[in-house]
C-alpha cells in the first residue's frame, strides 16, 4: 500500500460547520511527516523500511526487548507533538485504530495500553462503512461518509485542545468525521493500532515542525 502526495480540497457540509478557507490553510502549513518508532511496536507488527508503513503478521518477530513496546497490536511515531500538525494515513484490509497519546501510556496490561480506553489516549477506530471515536473507554459510533474511503486525515492542536478527523476522498476532499475538545497537559504521540491481516501506511507530507 502506497499514499500519493497530498493535495488537499475542502467542501463545504451543512453537518460539518467548519471555517474552510482557514482550515485549507492550517492543513497547508502545519503538514507533518511522521516515522513509526520500531521500540514501540508490537511483535506481531512489522514496519517498512522506512518506517512509514505497520503490518499485521501471524508470527511473532525476534524484536530486543525494550520497556516501551507494546503488548498489543499497536505502534507509536517518534516524534513529539506540541503545537499544530496535520497527518493522513491510508490503512488496507479490516481495520485501523488512528490515536494520539502521551508518551506515558501503559505497554502492558489490557486496557490500560489500548488507545482510547484509558485517560492518555485518545483514538479513531476505521472499519468498512463506520468509525468509533473513543477516550478513556467512553466511545461514539459514526456512520462514514457517502464515499468509501480508508484514508483519513488528522489535525491535532495541542495548545487549542482539538484534535480533529477527517476521512478523506480520492479527490482529496475532506469531510469531517469527529472532533475531540479536551484539555492536553503533556506532548504527544501519534500511534496506529493494525488489524489481523491489515496494514496502515503514513501518507507522503511536506515537514514542517515534528520534534523528536
Amino acid at each position: 500500500l502506497e499514499c500519493s502526495e497530498v493535495k488537499v480540497k475542502v467542501t463545504q457540509n451543512k453537518t460539518t460547520p467548519v471555517k474552510y478557507k482557514y482550515l485549507k490553510n492550517v492543513l497547508k502549513y502545519n503538514a507533518c511527516d511522521l516515522t513509526l518508532d520500531p521500540n514501540t511496536a508490537h511483535t506481531q507488527v512489522i514496519l517498512s523500511e522506512d518506517k512509514k508503513m505497520a503490518k499485521h503478521v501471524k508470527d511473532h518477530q525476534s524484536y530486543p526487548d525494550h520497556p516501551e513496546r507494546f503488548e498489543c497490536l499497536q505502534v507509536l511515531c517518534e516524534e513529539s507533538l506540541t503545537g499544530r500538525y496535520y497527518w493522513e494515513a491510508e490503512w488496507s484490509g479490516t481495520g485501523t485504530e488512528i490515536s494520539v497519546s502521551y508518551k506515558g501510556i501503559s505497554r502492558k496490561g489490557g486496557s490500560d495500553c489500548m488507545f482510547g480506553f484509558n485517560q492518555k489516549s485518545w483514538n479513531l477506530s476505521g472499519f468498512y462503512k463506520r468509525f468509533i471515536a473513543c477516550h478513556n473507554n467512553n466511545s461514539t459510533n459514526i456512520p462514514a461518509p457517502s464515499f468509501s474511503s480508508n484514508r483519513v486525515g488528522v489535525y491535532l492542536d495541542v495548545l487549542a485542545g482539538t484534535l480533529s478527523y477527517y476521512s478523506v476522498s480520492d479527490t482529496h476532499t475532506l469531510t469531517l468525521i469527529h472532533t475531540f475538545n479536551t484539555t492536553f497537559t503533556e506532548p504527544l504521540y501519534a500511534g496506529f493500532g493494525v488489524y489481523y491481516d491489515s496494514s496502515v501506511s503514513l501518507c507522503h507530507m511536506v515537514q514542517q515542525g515534528c520534534e523528536t
